[in-house]
């Protein structure tokens, strides 16, 4: 599954775990993505990963 918003693009992001030693170790965040079916911008139905802000703002509504 790719985990990426069909609506913005939203992605993986990356950064650091910091400890309590202030030692870092690289991780990655996945984006929350659930699979939806949802009407793009032509008008057509289609179904993709959308994530969780676009659902909440209704670019993507999730009872098509």
């Amino acid at each position: 599954m790719s985990r990426v918003c069909s609506i913005c693009g939203k992605g993986k992001m990356s950064g650091n775990t910091v400890s309590h030693s202030n030692r870092k170790a690289p991780k990655l965040w996945n984006a929350n993505v659930h699979k939806v079916t949802f009407v793009n911008a032509d008008g057509k139905v289609e179904s993709g990963y959308v994530c969780t802000r676009c659902m909440k703002s209704g670019k993507a509504p999730r009872n098509v």
